[in-house]
């Protein structure tokens, strides 16, 4: 069994920024503040996000507070989803219904999104369905620690019979590179994000793609 664990925003799909859009008006909106700074929101948790969002702006980044801003953000991502312009990212509808109908590949994801959010994300493009387990970014400052609960929804998914070589971390920032080694993955890299693949070589993923336009590259590794 191989196992390809999937990033989303920059990697499966572009939401035309609706998540930056959603967050930044729940903080606006909710808790009062002009939006006076940008954070760094690529290949990052949801939960690093918020708190430097809330951090930035004078608002005690509490477990309560936290919990506002991101029932705010929910609140308002399905209509910023149907307000931007976003799409699915070149080969991925293809490559996500090939490979669901393979019986020695199983596709999970592997995310900084919360769970909730990845899903709204996801439903509107109609890919949620693709994804039966996985690792999100509800409980995690780190990527890392976000592939380290995908690696536990696999071994006990598939009583610990896979080995991590068999798994591919698929995303588009040097941090996913970086969490498929902290698990002992195989990492492969799309310049569909933010990152040219100038950027993301120095990363050494074991495969480096423009898009999944052409997956066979991926397709022979598994």
């Amino acid at each position: 069994m191989h196992i390809c664990l999937f990033d989303i925003d920059g990697t499966l799909l572009k939401s035309g920024g609706a998540g930056k859009a959603a967050i930044e008006a729940a903080l606006v909106e909710d808790f009062g503040v002009t939006l006076r700074t940008n954070v760094s929101y690529s290949g990052r948790t949801d939960p690093a996000i918020g708190r430097d969002l809330l951090q930035f702006h004078d608002v005690d980044a509490t477990p309560e507070n936290w919990q506002r801003l991101i029932e705010g953000y929910l609140a308002r991502l399905p209509a910023a989803l149907a307000k931007h312009d976003g799409e699915i990212l070149p080969g991925i509808a293809a490559l996500l219904e090939l490979l669901s109908e393979r019986e020695d590949v199983a596709v999970g994801l592997l995310t900084g999104n919360i769970h909730r959010g990845a899903q709204a994300k996801l439903s509107h493009f109609d890919l949620w369905h693709y994804f039966a387990f996985g690792g999100f970014g509800d409980k995690h400052f780190d990527r890392d620690d976000v592939a380290r609960e995908a690696l536990t929804a696999i071994r006990s998914r598939f009583d610990g019979t896979v080995a991590t070589e068999r798994i591919f971390v698929i995303g588009d920032t040097p941090l996913d590179v970086r969490c498929a080694r902290a698990i002992g993955a195989r990492a492969v890299a799309v310049a569909t994000g933010w990152h040219t693949p100038d950027q993301l070589a120095p990363s050494e993923p074991d495969l480096l793609l423009d898009d999944l336009a052409d997956a066979e590259p991926l397709l022979r590794l598994l």
